[in-house]
């Protein structure tokens, strides 16, 4: 009995043990992440203005961003394989905070402190919500530690409450998708539930595939599964999917509402699939759900006010001039007088985007108009214009 008891006292350090090893490797990652996409969006900033577009693919900077950024990548794929995935998926508001304090650090505004109080107040609480929420959900997740050999996963996978939910899934998906696509239902919610039905898709390969991945390192063969082909078919296609979906989601909405509602839907399927597929929540009481559930909400309120105070990129407003000697109208988004304001064009971690404002001029595309004027006569029967 004490050796049983022995056992079972190890086996639990060893797996909270697991769960501290992937916490930290996906607050790492995440961390990684968000410097990186600010190093690149520096990289784009710092050479806006050149002819060839391209030409940051030739700057050390970027690509100095894009190794940190493969770095941090690798440090979340290898975390799904020590914690669930329900404790590894919430983690992603560490990137939204760290992506907030960066910007903030870049701005280098100075104010008094009633109006930096009024304008970032309560991202600041958002942030403070977030470590709260974090250390809740850390601390009272899931700790179901099984070894997801390829024999496991086929289990998991025929098992009929995954069949279930995969069957709904797929239904769900696709009416989403007819809405979209026929009936032109191009609605934030809409487009972000297709990303979320996806990201659940994601994570569940991503943790199958780690674990194999690791086993196989440790010695146990499981390339030469079926299973683990599938898993890596489902990993890449889910991703590549979702990132051509955000990118039209980009391009109808402002970004800081798709990170917000993008989270709290990628989060809360990531967590109803590992409870689903994974069983992690089986053998958790009411109390610890209860403060998992309650930190996850804490995180997504936090994001909620960390992108709600996020600065809005000033209003295009033109003023239109005629170039008189090739006759073509020229935009301006100022008055001639005014300096052309470059502030990028690219929008990368927390970095102000200026998409919005042409900073340079630009022809307009349509008919070359003639150069002469209808005189306009006055009541009185005199030019009030004279004939170019």
């Amino acid at each position: 009995m004490i050796s049983w008891a022995k056992m079972d006292i190890r086996a639990e350090e060893g797996s909270y043990t697991n769960n501290l090893i992937g916490t930290l490797l996906a607050l790492f990652g995440n961390v990684l992440v968000s410097i990186s996409l600010n190093i690149q969006k520096y990289g784009h900033v710092s050479i806006v203005g050149a002819k060839d577009p391209r030409i940051f693919y030739y700057t050390k900077t970027w690509w100095f961003g894009f190794l940190l950024t493969t770095l941090g990548e690798a440090a979340n794929f290898v975390s799904y394989s020590f914690a669930p995935l329900s404790l590894v998926a919430p983690l992603n508001v560490v990137s939204i905070i760290t992506s907030f304090i960066l910007g903030f650090i870049f701005m280098h505004e100075k104010s008094k402190p009633k109006e930096f109080a009024k304008r970032h107040g309560l991202a600041f609480l958002g942030s403070v919500l977030g470590v709260g929420g974090t250390y809740l959900f850390v601390a009272f997740g899931p700790n179901s530690h099984e070894k997801l050999t390829a024999e496991v996963v086929v289990k998991h996978l025929v098992g009929w409450p995954v069949l279930v939910y995969l069957m709904l899934e797929i239904i769900t998906f696709c009416l989403l998708l007819y809405f979209y696509k026929q009936r032109n239902a191009n609605y934030l919610v809409v487009i972000l539930l297709l990303v979320a039905l996806l990201s659940s898709v994601t994570v569940i390969s991503v943790k199958a595939v780690s674990h194999m991945l690791i086993l196989t390192l440790e010695g146990s063969m499981q390339l030469d599964y079926p299973i683990f082909s599938v898993m890596f078919v489902c990993m890449v296609s889910s991703v590549i999917f979702q990132a051509s979906f955000l990118s039209q989601a980009c391009k109808l909405y402002d970004s800081s509402l798709i990170a917000s509602v993008n989270y709290i839907l990628s989060t809360t399927f990531a967590v109803l699939a590992g409870a689903v597929f994974y069983l992690e929540f089986n053998q958790e009481d009411i109390l610890h759900i209860s403060m998992f559930l309650l930190g996850t909400a804490a995180c997504f309120l936090s994001v909620f006010l960390i992108t709600r105070t996020r600065k809005k990129n000033n209003n295009f407003e033109p003023y239109v001039t005629l170039n008189m000697s090739n006759g073509v109208p020229t935009i301006f988004s100022k008055r001639p007088d005014t300096p052309a304001d470059f502030t990028g064009s690219f929008s990368y971690g927390a970095l102000v985007n200026s998409d919005s404002n042409i900073s340079a001029n630009q022809p307009v595309n349509m008919e070359q108009p003639t150069t002469s004027f209808r005189p306009i006569r006055s009541s009185n029967g005199t030019s009030n214009m004279k004939q170019d």
